[in-house]
């Protein structure tokens, strides 16, 4: 049997300094010569992270179709900030930011795991969460990225668009991406959302109310000419 993950214990503090102080890393290096390469290789990390987790997944015997696809919410973050830091194109920016603060970070800090260290699963997940996290700061102070106007709506519809179809696939699959059908094991914000199937409603409105305070610093700052 793996060993049993447990929020905020040893591996889960760990994970929780070496965060930091990668993303404090990136932090200097963005003001360096190197910072172009930095970003690179976050990017290349975060767009691998997908196919070593469908590996490790097939290593010890878990790929199903609850693992297969990359439709969780942190999946989509991953993927976008990995071709956000390698194109700098504001779509993939703007998701990067909005999901990786608003949920990929939570997803840090009260993880939906079981698996603890060296079970390759929790290195994947960890690397995704990290790295997501990361980026997502990054973008908005390394490549100093900012929002543009809309960004909080164009964001939602496209979360709500996902929402959808993952909900689709969920019913084809019996699966539960974007634990829309029940939710994690773990802790998490959700228990203090409601009962199924309420809480889906719930998430919506409260990916309004983060988009909207993710969005206020830049407001009212004049676009850099």
């Amino acid at each position: 049997m793996p060993p049993q993950f447990h929020p905020f214990g040893t591996s889960h503090h760990v994970v929780l300094v070496l965060t930091a102080v990668l993303l404090g890393l990136m932090l200097v290096i963005a003001r360096t010569r190197f910072a172009s390469a930095a970003e690179k290789t976050l990017g290349t990390v975060l767009l691998l992270v997908y196919p070593a987790t469908l590996t490790g997944h097939a290593w010890v015997g878990s790929l199903n179709a609850q693992t297969l696809l990359p439709l969780q919410y942190c999946d989509i973050a991953c993927l976008a900030g990995g071709i956000a830091l390698w194109t700098r194109r504001q779509f993939f920016c703007e998701i990067v930011y909005f999901f990786g603060i608003a949920g990929t970070s939570q997803g840090l800090i009260t993880p939906a795991l079981q698996f603890d260290f060296p079970d390759p699963r929790f290195f994947a997940f960890f690397a995704l969460h990290s790295g997501v996290t990361i980026a997502a700061v990054y973008v908005v102070t390394g490549l100093r990225y900012r929002p543009a106007p809309g960004a909080v709506w164009r964001i939602m519809t496209f979360s709500v668009s996902w929402y959808a179809v993952t909900a689709v696939i969920n019913v084809m699959l019996g699966t539960n991406y974007a634990f829309q059908c029940a939710k994690p094991v773990n802790a998490s914000l959700f228990d203090q959302l409601g009962p199924w199937p309420w809480y889906n409603f719930s998430t919506i409105g409260l990916g309004v109310v983060f988009y909207s305070v993710l969005y206020l610093p830049f407001a009212f700052r004049k676009p850099t000419p």
